[in-house]
C-alpha cells in the first residue's frame, strides 16, 4: 500500500500538473472513441498497451477477458457495453486476449477448479471457447478462441447489434503477448465476416 501511496504523491506532484489542460478538459468531457474488454490480470494493462491518454478507452476488465451473452437480468458487463455503445457511443470495441493467461490455462489444462467455486462457474463463459480448440492443453489456441467466442457474444448485445447494422460500430479480435510486446489481429467483425462468407 505505501507503494500505491507513493504512486499517488507522484501522480499529484509530476504527472497531472504536466497534463493539466487534459485533465481539466477531461473534469468536463467523456467521449472515449472505443470501448476495450481485456482480462483482468495485472500484466495486460490496455491504456500502456494502446499507448492511450486518459479519456480515449472506456475499459472493462474481466478474467479471462470474458462476455456473457446477452440475458435479462442485472448484468455489469452489459451494462458497461450498453453504457459504452448507446451512452458514450464508441465507435470501436477491443476484445483482446493475452499470453499466459491464468483463466485460458486453468481450463486448457483441465485445473482442479472445486476450491474456487465463483471462478468455475464464470469460466464456463467460456465453454464455446473450449469446443472450438481440437488441442487439449494448446493454452495459446485456447486464447485466441476465446477471443473470436466473446467477439460473438458481443453480438448478442442489443445495443452491439444496433451499432453493426446501423454501420457506426466495429469489432476487433487482438491477442497480447506480454514477453514481446506484440498485439495480433485474431478476428474481425463477426458480422462482416458472416456476411462475407
Amino acid at each position: 500500500m505505501r507503494d500505491l501511496a507513493q504512486g499517488v504523491t507522484r501522480f499529484q506532484r509530476d504527472i497531472h500538473p504536466a497534463k493539466a489542460d487534459l485533465f481539466a478538459h477531461l473534469a468536463e468531457s467523456h467521449t472515449p472513441h472505443t470501448l476495450f474488454i481485456g482480462c483482468s490480470d495485472a500484466r495486460v494493462v490496455p491504456e500502456l498497451i494502446t499507448a492511450s491518454e486518459p479519456g480515449e478507452l472506456f475499459v472493462v476488465r474481466t478474467a479471462g477477458n470474458l462476455v456473457p451473452s446477452h440475458a435479462p437480468g442485472p448484468d455489469a458487463v452489459a451494462a458497461a457495453i450498453e453504457y459504452a455503445v448507446a451512452v458514450l457511443g464508441v465507435s470501436d470495441i477491443v476484445v483482446c486476449g493475452h499470453s499466459g493467461c491464468g483463466a485460458m490455462t486453468a481450463l486448457a489444462e483441465a485445473h482442479d477448479l472445486r476450491g474456487v467455486p465463483a471462478v468455475a462457474q464464470w469460466l464456463r463463459h467460456a465453454d464455446a471457447s473450449r469446443a472450438r480448440t481440437t488441442a487439449r492443453g494448446d493454452v495459446a489456441a485456447l486464447v485466441r478462441q476465446n477471443v473470436l467466442a466473446q467477439l460473438a457474444n458481443l453480438v448478442t448485445h442489443p445495443s452491439v447489434a444496433r451499432g453493426l447494422t446501423e454501420g457506426t460500430l466495429t469489432l476487433h479480435g487482438w491477442v497480447y503477448d506480454i514477453a514481446t510486446g506484440g498485439v495480433e489481429d485474431v478476428g474481425a467483425d463477426p458480422q462482416a465476416t458472416a456476411t462475407a462468407a
